[in-house]
């Protein structure tokens, strides 16, 4: 029998870096939470996983690559924003070798939080529109999970009522990757 694949699982932006913000809400609380969420499912199904910071504790990039070098699969989380409040939509940026994998996590939330895929079934190419080489693809190996768009208020309240939902479900889509 092979050996369960380790899984990286780290919030972008870092503790000193908010990222996006919508109110008094911002982008790195969000993705710390969604690491935790996911983290604790993970253990709860004793899949090795690691994390780029324990607690409420978020990393700088250099150490979140190094943590999902060191992994089989890495996932990053973040969120879109936008100028325009109406812009909406779930991706997942990856490598080409990764993309299977990014379009079953796009729509493993898509699932539970109805916003519509972006790009090709929820696939982006990290060379694709405002990204390039984006570190944690490029050197990490990584994929980039963007939940939905932080500057929609409908997004973000779909994302409070349903969040547990959809870190179970991701987590359920790394479970089926890691063994």
């Amino acid at each position: 029998m092979s050996k369960n694949k380790t899984i990286a699982i780290c919030a972008g932006h870092s503790d000193t870096d908010p990222g996006a913000v919508n109110g008094t809400r911002t982008e790195a609380q969000i993705v710390l939470d969604m690491r935790k969420m996911v983290a604790h499912y993970l253990t709860l199904d004793g899949i090795k996983h690691e994390t780029d910071g324990k607690g409420g504790v978020n990393q700088p990039l250099a150490q979140t690559i190094k943590v999902a070098q060191a992994c089989d699969i890495a996932i990053e989380f973040h969120c879109n924003a936008a100028a325009n409040k109406a812009a909406t939509g779930v991706e997942v940026l990856s490598a080409n070798k990764n993309k299977a994998l990014a379009q079953k996590l796009a729509s493993a939330i898509h699932k539970h939080l109805g916003i519509p895929l972006r790009g090709d079934k929820g696939w982006k190419s990290e060379g694709s529109g405002q990204h390039s080489r984006l570190g944690f693809i490029s050197k990490g190996g990584g994929l980039i999970v963007e939940l939905f768009f932080i500057s929609n208020n409908a997004d973000l309240a779909k994302w409070d009522s349903k969040k547990w939902l959809v870190a179970k479900e991701v987590a359920a889509v790394l479970m089926q990757e890691a063994t």
